[in-house]
């Protein structure tokens, strides 16, 4: 006669969640403390006003530590054999519960307050949007939040034995990849957060209209070289604000495969991130290209899988990177070692696509830069010579750019097939080249336009519960683009294609497949 398996054993948050809360309330008193201080000093003495603040703080931040106590004593949670259960809430008792079986991230997060601490934030998610299918463990123990990492992430089944790549380290930080932070979007936008910062402060304060006034008056003062010098100020400023965001989010990286057949990232400075990715639910790889990183060549390896968290919080986190702009031929070795692949079919040699698409890609961007120029010219005609200088001035500058990201953008067009994995390749301000497994594929869509059916071209889309759920061999050959998609999937496009004969007579246009 079997005996049924005593019931899991419930667990308390860590206790130090109270000390964590009151030293942080601290500093954001201590903050506030100077100007209301300064504030208190027109009605009082500055000894009674600072009698008065200290008063205040320390009930602050009893009030915020008791309610954190509070928190502490009603949340605990257990791992049961098919079940995570967590309880919570004094006034709104919350109950909520996760299939272990859903589960397919545990990641591991902790600020440098709770680093010095030993303490780990620890988010248990299934991969689904909204945050029920999320529990939160903030804060447990770094040991405690380990072994709910290795206990939740292991399965019945075996890890994937194929391919030629052993467990152990696939990358580690090389420090010299700093140098792809300036080269990136965030550099100018930073620079100009900056600015936008200064602007804010002074709307806090009423005077930002004064602040603008003052800097107009500065810039039509100020010779263009003095003017030349603060931008490329404001531009040095946001290079290094994309250096120190780098590193903090970067420093300590190390990608590993774990017995069991999880791919762990772990990085972060200040605070650390540790991330989990099954390989039973790895679906490929996304090679991306942003354009300034492209130009010293250099790639970002991104995950395609299926139960990655799609939350805010998840998405802010870079939460499906492998690995950060690195020179390209990194990134393709990785992706190997990530796949299980000799050769990474991120590499691997694609179809270009007709010179049709090369026009296509061409008229869009002229019309794109035509635009604001014939806008300007018109408003001109219709207003001030000065428009019609600037409307030139514009031309000679967007035409010869936008040409050049045409012919760009036609050269990266490519699609093919390697091994396990279709490849699409597309983009040029963020050029992407993805390897999803044939296997993952769940249909096909087909888009051909009236422009695109006169051009003999049309669109392919594999559609997957992986990644970014599509992925498009752009304006490909209407014969070579349903042929791909038919080989790629077997037996998932054939009922809608018609195949044309076996045998035609000589000089005829080959064709196999002639519509969807």
């Amino acid at each position: 006669m079997s005996t049924a398996a005593p019931p899991a054993e419930w667990h308390r948050l860590d206790p130090r969640t109270v000390l964590v809360t009151a030293l942080v309330v601290a500093g954001v008193v201590a903050g506030a403390a100077v100007p209301v201080t300064l504030g208190l000093t027109r009605w009082s003495s500055l000894p009674a006003a600072v009698l008065q603040v200290f008063a205040g703080a320390v009930l602050v931040i009893g009030v915020a530590a008791g309610a954190d106590r509070v928190r502490w004593h009603r949340t605990r949670y257990r791992v049961g054999e098919e079940r995570v259960d967590l309880h919570t809430g004094l006034l709104l008792v919350k109950r909520r519960s996760l299939a272990r079986e859903r589960i397919r991230t545990v990641d591991l997060t902790a600020n440098l307050m709770l680093r010095l601490l030993g303490l780990v934030t620890v988010r248990i998610g299934t991969g689904e949007q909204g945050s029920e299918s999320t529990l939160e463990l903030d804060p447990v123990a770094r040991a405690e939040g380990e072994r709910l990492r290795r206990l939740l992430l292991e399965r019945a089944t075996a890890a994937p034995t194929g391919g030629v790549h052993r467990e152990g380290e696939l990358a580690v930080l090389d420090p010299r990849w700093i140098r792809y932070a300036p080269v990136s979007f965030v550099a100018p936008m930073l620079g100009g957060a900056a600015a936008g910062a200064v602007l804010q402060v002074s709307d806090w304060i009423g005077a930002q209209g004064q602040v603008i006034a003052w800097a107009g008056d500065r810039f039509r003062e100020t010779p263009l070289p003095w003017v030349v010098v603060l931008v490329l100020a404001a531009l040095v400023a946001g290079v290094v604000g994309a250096l120190g965001l780098w590193v903090e989010m970067w420093w300590n990286y190390r990608l590993e495969r774990e017995p069991g057949g999880t791919l762990r990232v772990r990085r972060g400075l200040f605070t650390s991130r540790s991330l989990s990715v099954e390989e039973a639910r790895l679906r490929g790889v996304d090679l991306v290209e942003p354009l300034g990183v492209r130009l010293f060549g250099a790639a970002r390896l991104d995950a395609i899988t299926t139960g990655l968290a799609q939350d805010h919080e998840a998405r802010n986190a870079d939460h499906n990177t492998l690995l950060p702009a690195a020179p390209r031929p990194r990134a393709d070795s990785v992706a190997a070692g990530v796949l299980r692949e000799a050769a990474t079919p991120t590499g691997a040699a694609l179809t270009p696509h007709p010179r049709a698409a090369r026009g296509r890609r061409l008229r869009r961007s002229l019309a794109a830069a035509l635009g604001p120029v014939l806008f300007l010219a018109l408003l001109g005609v219709l207003l001030t010579p000065v428009l019609l200088w600037i409307a030139l001035g514009c031309a000679l500058v967007l035409v010869p750019v936008a040409v050049v990201l045409a012919l760009d953008a036609y050269r990266a067009l490519g699609h093919a097939l390697s091994g396990r994995y279709l490849v699409t390749r597309s983009g040029t301000v963020r050029r992407s080249t993805a390897a999803l497994e044939r296997a993952g594929v769940i249909g096909w869509t087909v888009r051909q336009s009236v422009f695109q059916r006169r051009a003999g071209l049309l669109s392919v889309t594999a559609t997957t519960a992986a990644g970014g759920g599509a992925y498009t061999a752009y304006d490909t050959d209407a014969s070579e683009g349903l042929s791909f998609a038919a080989e790629a999937v077997p037996g998932l496009l054939e009922p809608f294609l018609e195949r044309a004969p076996a045998s035609r007579a000589k000089g005829a246009p080959p064709s196999s497949a002639d519509g969807a």
